[in-house]
This record gives structure tokens, C-alpha cells and sequence, in this order.
């Protein structure tokens, strides 16, 4: 599941005031499938099928995010350096999840989504401690980690999170789903040689990975992704429009360059060598 994007856009179109599924029927979206059940009409049970389509539909949202950004700007090369911001960055991304997906599962529980709220319910549980997770990665390069944090506040990073809390504090928190799925479904991509080429880039000694290890496609993340497909495959067509919808947002966030442009390493350095600790390592 994890190897590709389904990139077949032709039954996807979203634009920034809609997002609708072009089908043969009239109301745009595709209809659940029913089953005769004696005299009386019954939904069947999801299968591997609707979870594929349900998958389908969300990485067409994904891609075409990526395809409407035609953006030319690439983030510069990693360094150690710079790998300190995006630490900052992971830090910022994790810090409120736990509270905002207790919050999304009350919202759900309140008008009976049982399934949406043990959804909300486990990712609280499951990303409970991420943001200590990459204090820890800092530290280890050598700096104040929480000073790190404070003065680096990636503004990629601060749209994302803006989008979480507004997507969990409305009356419906569906589009948290899209938001998770996402973040989730991008850090599949990443493994393990994706990891041991920013480790190469750390100075010996340094344990500054864990975050990362635990977001990527060697983590949980795949698992993850599984867990939410399954939810969302046995929501109503207008949910996983929704939900669609707010995979196409997040994306666009994800992908778009800081209009700002990005920050130099030189200005990461003077930054950061204020807040280093005394047994901070160099970073070459």
C-alpha cells in the first residue's frame, strides 16, 4: 500500500470552494452498495474493495495538491544544521495533538460517531510524548532543547498546526481524519535509507532520530494508515468527501513553499550557537 500514489485524477476534481466526485450519478458522489437482507435493506459489510477505492480517493486528493502548487522551489538540502529546525519543526507539529484529538473525540462522541471517536480516542493515545521525543533528538546534537524550541517556530510548521486546531475546534472535527491520514500516508515514503542518510549527516555519538524513526514508513505510520482507511471506508460518501477535502488542504500546506523563502543555514547558526550546550557537538 505504501509503495505508490494511485495517480489516476480523472474522477477527482477539487477546486479551493469544492471538492466533488464525478460519477454517473447525479449527486456527484459515489453511493454505498446494499445488499437484500429478507425483506429489508442492509449495508454490507466493508471489504478489502472499499477500502481500496476509500484509499484511492483520499491519495487523489494528496496528489492533486502536489500537482496544483507547481511550484519550482525546493527546500535546500539537509544539513545538520538544518536538521535542527526540522526537529523544531516536529517538535511544534506534536505538542497539542494529544489535547486537540481528546477534544476531536468528545466532538464525536457528542453526536454519536462512535467509531470516529475511538478513532480520535487512540491517536491521542498513540501520539502522546512525540513532542519529548524530538526534545530528546535536540538535546542530543548538543543544544537547550526547549530554548531551541522557542526561538525556532518553522512558519510551514505553525500553518499546519493552525489547520489541526481549526479542523478539531468546529462543530464537526471530520477533517482532523484528512489532516491525520495525510501526515501519515507522506511519512510511508520515508525509510529506512531515508533515515540513515540524515543520521550520516549528524555528528558521531548523536542519537537524533527518534522522531523521525517513529513517523516513517518503519515506524507505525503504515499500520496507521491502515487503521484510518478502514474508519473512514465505512463512513457516509459525504464524510469521505470531507475527509477528502481535508487531505487536499493539509497537502497543500505540506507542499508549499514559506512565502518568506526558507531560512539560511548561516541564520539557523547564529541563531542556534547562542543555545548550545557545553557538551554540544559540531556539526560539519
Amino acid at each position: 500500500m505504501h509503495n505508490h500514489f494511485l495517480v489516476d485524477t480523472e474522477r477527482l476534481c477539487i477546486t479551493p470552494d469544492k471538492v466533488v466526485l464525478k460519477t454517473s450519478n447525479p449527486t456527484g458522489v459515489d453511493q454505498p452498495t446494499y445488499a437484500e437482507s429478507g425483506d429489508r435493506i442492509a449495508l454490507k459489510m466493508i471489504d478489502a474493495d472499499s477500502i481500496a477505492k476509500t484509499q484511492k480517493l483520499l491519495d487523489k486528493a494528496i496528489v492533486l495538491a502536489w500537482r496544483h502548487i507547481k511550484s519550482n522551489r525546493r527546500p535546500p538540502a539537509l544539513t545538520c544544521t538544518r536538521w535542527v529546525w526540522r526537529l523544531a519543526g516536529a517538535y511544534h507539529s506534536s505538542r497539542h495533538t494529544t489535547r486537540l484529538m481528546e477534544e476531536a473525540r468528545d466532538r464525536f462522541a457528542a453526536s454519536g460517531r462512535e467509531s470516529l471517536a475511538q478513532w480520535a480516542a487512540q491517536k491521542a493515545r498513540e501520539e502522546a510524548g512525540h513532542d519529548r521525543l524530538a526534545l530528546l533528538d535536540i538535546q542530543s546534537m548538543g543544544y537547550d532543547a526547549e530554548a531551541v524550541v522557542q526561538a525556532l517556530v518553522p512558519s510551514p510548521i505553525q500553518a499546519l498546526v493552525d489547520y489541526f486546531f481549526q479542523s478539531v475546534q468546529t462543530t464537526d472535527p471530520i477533517g482532523c481524519v484528512g489532516f491525520f491520514y495525510t501526515a501519515e500516508r507522506l511519512g510511508t515514503f520515508q525509510g529506512e535509507e531515508y533515515i540513515q542518510s540524515v543520521q550520516a549527516l549528524l555528528p558521531q555519538g548523536t542519537h537524533a532520530t527518534r522522531w523521525l524513526r517513529i513517523h516513517t514508513g518503519v515506524g507505525a505510520e503504515v499500520k496507521h494508515v491502515e487503521e484510518t482507511l478502514e474508519v473512514v471506508a465505512q463512513l457516509t460518501p459525504q464524510e469521505r468527501i470531507c475527509v477528502a477535502r481535508a487531505c487536499y488542504e493539509t497537502a497543500l500546506l505540506r507542499f508549499k513553499p514559506p512565502k518568506e523563502g526558507y531560512i539560511s543555514d548561516s541564520e539557523l547558526q547564529n541563531i542556534l550557537k547562542p543555545l548550545e550546550l557545553n557538551t554540544c557537538y559540531e556539526c560539519n
